[in-house]
């Protein structure tokens, strides 16, 4: 895959943690941003994908019939511990 270098500007404490980091998983520093950089993508789309569940329900909320039905299936379905 093709790369873009990018300069990102940190105070040196910041730097040094990630070092520490980056050392004790033993990558570089440049592969923890890029994989800090994906974690902060992926929560927001999981962000993204929270609010359309929820603005579907808001637009057409369960059943209370529905959900009592589910609740007594899964109390006698559910495995003694």
């Amino acid at each position: 895959m093709a790369r873009r270098e990018v300069l990102v500007q940190l105070d040196d404490d910041l730097v040094g943690r990630l070092d520490e980091i980056a050392r004790a998983r033993g990558t570089n520093r440049s592969a923890l941003l890029r994989e800090g950089a994906q974690a902060v993508i992926d929560a927001d789309e999981r962000r993204d994908a929270d609010r359309c569940l929820i603005d579907a329900y808001r637009r057409m909320p369960e059943d209370p019939a529905l959900i009592e039905s589910a609740a007594r299936l899964a109390a006698r379905t559910m495995p003694e511990w």
